[in-house]
């Protein structure tokens, strides 16, 4: 499309910034905090913007202010060319690591913060001493709209949806295994499918559902299991585990973290599970920002190291690639 440069210079653009800012705050009085304006001037550029577009993009709602149809198709181009605008005056070459002062908010379930999370403090202590993360407990079915808002830099799990505006990159690929307290069973492994069945289990869900791909595999040969607790918390199994006659069904690599740690053990789970993909996912916008390109590629490094210290052998082995070529149901085990 040619630009009509006269028609583009009567705009304001920092009418953008502010309608990316209301948008993403849906709070005039927020919005105002977010780009350092008074409150009456981001009104005023409200008025502006609804002038400009001849609509009305946020109107009053009993939450706060609720985007119109149009503000919303709006929301997803605005972003985009803002930060189009902003890697066009930044200097690419300027980027150091260890200059850099930045604050990377990332999403990820705490099974994967316990294996990446000290090895990411780690070099960022002593690579990058100016990059500050601030880690969340991963909420999928939030997740795209939360990177929509620019709320979350960096998403870290188990996605199976998304839109052309979201990218991912594998970081590894995991199998899951049992764990179990051979003193508290009984039993050692490999433990048989009768035995597995026999005792009660411990079902991780971030979505507070007692179901997971195990009972959709025991539905599949006509057997169930009876699920004693379900949590959240990947990083509680195995003290959950430690103390009770039950067993787990969990990834491979976290699950041979915690049995070395706690005394318990890990056999190969005996009904067929597919394996799990863990994947990064973020905001096309931020492709060109050097700063996330490089918090991106040092995760994938990281995440090479735990494959190459991997007690557990062929459990998960990585696949690094341009993007996922199989995943995981976001449910748990």
């Amino acid at each position: 499309m040619t630009i009509d440069h006269v028609d583009l210079a009567s705009v304001d653009l920092n009418l953008l910034v502010a309608l990316d800012a209301l948008l993403a705050e849906r709070s005039v009085t927020r919005a105002a905090a977010r780009i350092g304006l008074g409150q009456s001037a981001m009104s005023s550029a409200l008025g502006r913007l609804r002038a400009l577009f001849d609509d009305e993009l946020l109107t009053r709602a009993p939450e706060g202010m609720r985007p119109t149809p149009r503000a919303m198709a709006l929301a997803e181009p605005v972003r985009t060319a803002l930060r189009q605008i902003q890697a066009l005056v930044r200097r690419d070459d300027s980027f150091d690591p260890a200059t850099v002062e930045r604050v990377f908010t990332i999403s990820l379930p705490d099974s994967v913060e316990v294996l990446l999370g000290p090895r990411l403090l780690a070099h960022l202590r002593a690579e990058a001493p100016g990059v500050r993360l601030l880690l969340r407990t991963i909420d999928r079915a939030r997740i795209l709209a939360e990177l929509d808002a620019d709320q979350v830099d960096l998403g870290i799990g188990l996605f199976t949806e998304g839109q052309a505006h979201h990218k991912m990159r594998l970081l590894h690929r995991d199998r899951y295994v049992c764990l179990f307290n051979p003193a508290r069973v009984g039993l050692e492994a490999p433990i048989s499918l009768q035995d597995y069945v026999r005792f009660p289990h411990i079902l991780t869900s971030l979505r507070g559902t007692a179901h997971g791909v195990v009972d959709d595999a025991l539905a599949r040969i006509g057997l169930s299991r009876t699920i004693a607790v379900t949590t959240p918390s990947f990083v509680a199994v195995p003290f959950l585990v430690r103390d009770a006659p039950v067993i787990a069904t969990m990834h491979a690599r976290v699950a041979h973290f915690f049995a070395g740690t706690l005394g318990l053990s890990v056999s190969p789970a005996p009904v067929a599970l597919d394996d799990v993909a863990i994947a990064m996912l973020w905001h096309a916008s931020y492709d060109a920002d050097p700063a996330h390109a490089w918090l991106r590629r040092t995760l994938l490094r990281l995440a090479s190291e735990v494959e190459n210290s991997d007690p557990s052998g062929r459990d998960g082995a990585i696949g690094l690639g341009s993007a996922i070529d199989g995943a995981g149901r976001p449910g748990g085990a």
